[in-house]
């Protein structure tokens, strides 16, 4: 079965083993060219950071 394409409101997780971000899951805010905006949750803080589509993975 194909990859479903990673489109804003998809949940992701990031695979990078280089990334602080490792293993984290958020949501897909919004895409541009190669990259996203992804949106972190935790507890008391939230963080949305821009990565390449490519490190990510559909959760």
């Amino acid at each position: 079965m194909a990859d479903l394409p990673i489109l804003p409101g998809s949940t992701v997780v990031v695979r990078d083993p280089r990334s602080i971000y490792n293993g984290y899951s958020g949501f897909v805010q919004r895409i541009s060219g190669d990259r996203a905006a992804v949106l972190f949750e935790g507890g008391n803080w939230d963080k949305l950071v821009t990565m390449p589509i490519n490190l990510l993975q559909q959760a």
